[in-house]
């Protein structure tokens, strides 16, 4: 198994998701050796959830799971890109398809995703 380099960012590695299909920029989040590991054993996408501290199985609340397709790992071994088939319409917990959903205009984040779902609804009030 590969070895991924968890030293340098106090044993977290950043990963980036990706459509595979349409090659869009779904999420960005990170992992430790625990999730890295569930994720090649399930070839479904776990994370490292570093504001709960806990791990985190992507779709495990909202349904919208990531299978992974295909992993490529940089030059350095400490940065992930998964190229996933994203269950479900959105990535992001927000309700948009990712959480890319914003781009900056002049000094203004301006908002051009498409919201998918309110997370009231998905998550509840928390």
């Amino acid at each position: 198994m590969i070895e991924l380099d968890f030293k340098k960012q106090d044993g977290l590695v950043p990963v980036i998701a990706q459509d595979e299909a349409t090659g869009e920029v779904l999420m960005m989040a990170y992992i430790n050796e625990e999730s890295w590991k569930l994720t090649l054993e399930t070839g479904v996408a776990h994370y490292w959830s570093r504001s709960r501290n806990k791990l985190w199985k992507k779709g495990e609340s909202s349904g919208n799971i990531q299978e992974v397709r295909e992993i490529r790992v940089d030059c350095d071994n400490d940065c992930v890109l998964l190229k996933v088939r994203q269950y479900g319409d959105a990535a992001c917990h927000t309700g948009y398809r990712s959480c890319f959903y914003r781009v900056l205009e002049g000094d203004d984040l301006v908002e051009d995703g498409e919201k998918i779902f309110d997370p009231k609804d998905v998550y509840g009030d928390k």
